[in-house]
């Protein structure tokens, strides 16, 4: 019953959108808004993010959210991600080589191991939120709950997460291809992620309800492929569906 009350719940949301929108269509021309920004924040649709505001992908999985192979470091050089690079410390520095399963359950501290309880990432989510601070995504503020105040970080510039909506909105509908390999690898990672993470959902709520249901369909089709044999074939990310493997088995 729960899930069916979500799903109405989820139903409405994409119709009352729908319906937002095409009011918004319907308008006479001579009443839309004169802003002379708008031609500027199209350009930027067009561009992509400025590098002020370019975003990693577990930060655009928090923004949509508003959750066996052997892991080698080939490189440590920094990658100027705080998170990432904490990371990549912990693989490089451990002998032998951990899975990336492991490596999953070590990083997200879900290990049953008490000795390897410090390989966990810590305040994962509030560090993330601070980085979209700074990006000028979200801002801070404190809001008191009856005994004590808690930080919260309200979205501040609605263009970014509008902009990510669209890009995975477009990944499964206009701009589907059909194929994992032909699919931009970043964009195929964010839609893997956020489907575990319980956020994709989010970035489809807008559609019209034949929209949202093919959308889904396509991502059910990524969600079943074997990642064991997309890994082997040519020109291929073996990491990339090592992960796969590791958030859907």
């Amino acid at each position: 019953m729960t899930s069916l009350t979500q799903r109405s719940s989820g139903l409405v949301q994409r119709r009352t959108e729908a319906s937002r929108n095409a009011t918004e269509k319907d308008r006479p021309s001579g009443q839309e808004d004169h802003d002379p920004r708008r031609g500027d924040e199209q350009d930027d649709d067009d561009t992509g993010d400025s590098k002020e505001t370019r975003l990693t992908l577990m930060e655009e999985v928090l923004l949509l959210g508003l959750k066996d192979r052997e892991v080698i470091c080939k490189s440590d050089a920094p990658t100027g991600d705080v998170l990432l690079d904490e990371a990549l410390k912990h693989i490089k520095d451990t002998q032998p080589p951990e899975t990336v399963q492991s490596w999953i359950e070590l990083l997200s501290g879900e290990t049953w191991n008490p000795l390897k309880l410090h390989y966990q990432l810590r305040n994962v989510r509030e560090r993330l939120a601070k980085n979209l601070v700074e990006k000028g995504v979200l801002t801070t503020e404190k809001q008191n709950f009856l005994l004590f105040d808690m930080t919260t970080h309200p979205l501040t510039n609605n263009n970014i997460k509008q902009r990510l909506i669209k890009k995975v909105q477009e990944a499964v509908l206009d701009k589907w291809v059909n194929d994992p390999h032909r699919m931009d690898k970043r964009l195929l990672a964010l839609i893997f992620l956020a489907h575990s993470s319980d956020v994709l959902e989010n970035a489809f709520a807008p559609l019209l309800d034949d929209q949202y249901d093919l959308a889904m369909k396509r991502v059910r089709q990524l969600l079943e492929l074997e990642p064991e044999g997309e890994s082997m074939k040519a020109n291929t990310n073996e990491l990339l569906w090592a992960v796969v493997a590791a958030f859907t088995k």
